[in-house]
């Protein structure tokens, strides 16, 4: 039997590996790690296997080797795309990645380290625990004891609490039977947990934040203690040594000079990777309107996705003779 873990990149921050409780395959997306929700991408993924699966995995995989100089080097070790091997055997079809997307993750490690990453990977369990503390203190049931930055709470007046969410211009997962679900993340603030607090029970439930911090912080069982992670992560220099926004631009552009780009020279036909993004495509991903969406929110708070999307599907229609098009997430 194969078995294959769906994964956070931020959760494992602080949880034992999925290879070292057994997995054979783990995967998840790479959005946590400071790329914008979007409603719902582009995102890059990860993936990762044993080594005896290796020649199954779809895509490129790049080792560690020497070049003719005896320098240490990185090429390609295994390609199993369609235009490098014949096509019957190929298990990767012909496409563009999310490597702009994947970038973003990487340097955002690579920003943070690894004391980084678990000082925000704690805060974001720490108001959970503080979060979920208040609200059984007050009689609300949790459905799990478990958790690392989500909480499925149990509300007896349903209609009620979302009425008060969304009038604190606050979305809950609304689509579980008698209940509500909560996540929390890097952006959440104390104050925005105490906003929780009063839709979940209402204005007067006289909770202090500051009290229930010093409780979670003597008594949190929310992670079990065999499920920490006990070994060193982002060992490799790169993600220890970029931690001032002075040293990031620096890294950063002397990655930039190693690349061919536009500003350079022209870019090779057939090079997919490589085409313009233009700034008139770019400057709109940093704005809230297209950034912060959920993809769970209600329809009426993306009518202009919705508007992009529907107005990009006809003209792809009269282009291609197509009946319809489909969007892949």
């Amino acid at each position: 039997m194969i078995v294959s873990v769906a994964a956070d990149f931020m959760a494992l921050v602080l949880l034992t590996a999925p290879g070292k409780q057994g997995a054979d395959i783990v995967f998840g997306s790479a959005q946590r790690f400071g790329v914008p929700m979007g409603y719902g991408g582009p995102h890059a993924a990860f993936f990762a296997a044993k080594d005896e699966f290796k020649r199954s995995m779809p895509g490129r995989i790049i080792g560690v080797s020497k070049d003719a100089a005896g320098n240490t080097a990185l090429r390609m070790a295994m390609q199993t795309r369609e235009q490098h091997i014949r096509r019957e055997k190929a298990n990767s079809n012909i496409c563009t990645s999310q490597v702009l997307l994947a970038n973003i993750a990487s340097l955002y490690a690579v920003y943070h380290g690894p004391v980084g990453l678990k000082r925000i990977a704690n805060r974001i369990h720490r108001l959970t625990d503080i979060l979920a503390a208040g609200l059984q203190q007050k009689g609300l049931k949790l459905r799990h004891a478990h958790y690392f930055d989500t909480l499925c709470v149990e509300v007896a007046d349903k209609a009620a609490v979302l009425a008060r969410a969304e009038a604190a211009e606050i979305n809950l997962r609304s689509d579980i039977h008698n209940a509500v679900g909560i996540t929390l993340d890097e952006t959440t603030t104390r104050e925005n947990v105490a906003q929780l607090f009063n839709v979940l029970l209402g204005d007067s439930h006289g909770l202090n934040i500051e009290t229930l911090d010093k409780d979670v912080a003597l008594d949190s069982r929310s992670i079990q203690q065999g499920m920490l992670r006990d070994d060193a992560i982002l060992t490799h220099p790169v993600f220890n040594r970029y931690h001032s926004e002075t040293e990031m631009m620096r890294y950063m552009h002397s990655l930039e000079r190693k690349d061919l780009a536009l500003n350079q020279a022209m870019i090779p036909l057939g090079s997919c990777t490589m085409k313009l993004n233009a700034a008139a495509e770019m400057i709109p991903i940093t704005w809230p309107e297209f950034a912060e969406l959920h993809p769970f929110c209600p329809p009426e708070q993306a009518e202009g996705y919705h508007q992009m999307i529907s107005q990009l599907s006809d003209w792809l229609v009269k282009l291609t003779g197509y009946d319809a098009v489909c969007y892949a997430a």
